[in-house]
Parts: structure tokens; C-alpha cells; sequence
């Protein structure tokens, strides 16, 4: 891997991977691979997401009939890969929030 690309960490178990579609994986590792190199993403790929911490985000992608939500945090030495879901609500669940924030906590302690 290339000096300055972070790596990838979950924080939770071994994650079982979505099931994307082929285009979708490839835009999904091309979207993480930007992330890892220091780039930024924002609207349509990715917005902040505070309500669950701090540098926390939410990256978008569009799926054949779905669309799936990975949250993640920016961290000096790493990205985070906090959760992923199919999106259903224009709203991010207060369940999923929370989980997010429990599984940060356990992560930074």
C-alpha cells in the first residue's frame, strides 16, 4: 500500500461485505480508496454526519435497486468503517445513530 493511504478499520467484527451489485463494489472500493488517500468527499457521494460524531460521514452509493449508507470517521492513521445499511428513509434511523456512537466508544476505548 502506498505510504500515505490509510487504512481501512472496522470496528466491529469481521464485517460480512454488502451485497453489491459488481459496479457497485467497484465504485464503493473506488470511493474508499479516495477516503484512504486524503481526499475529500462530499454531496452526492458523502455528507458529514455530526450527529454521530466528530469527522463522522456518511458515504452514498447508488445500487441497481437500492441505495447503501457505509458510515465511517476520518481518523489521522485510519479510515473508520463504522456500519453499513440499505437506505430506506430520507432520515438516518436514531437506532442506527446510536449504534454508531456505541461502537465508536467501544472502538476509543
Amino acid at each position: 500500500m502506498h505510504e500515505k493511504h490509510k487504512p481501512l478499520a472496522w470496528v466491529a467484527s469481521v464485517p460480512k461485505s454488502p451485497p453489491l451489485s459488481h459496479s457497485a463494489r467497484i465504485e464503493s472500493g473506488y470511493l474508499l480508496r479516495l477516503l484512504q488517500s486524503g481526499q475529500s468527499l462530499s454531496l452526492p457521494h458523502s455528507r458529514p454526519m455530526p450527529s454521530i460524531g466528530k469527522r463522522c460521514h456518511e458515504l452514498r452509493i447508488v445500487d441497481e435497486d437500492v441505495t447503501w449508507r457505509f458510515f465511517y470517521r476520518i481518523d489521522a492513521d485510519c479510515i473508520v468503517l463504522i456500519h453499513w445499511e440499505q437506505k430506506k428513509t430520507r432520515r438516518t434511523l436514531k437506532a442506527t445513530i446510536d449504534l454508531c456512537k456505541a461502537r465508536l466508544a467501544a472502538y476509543d476505548d
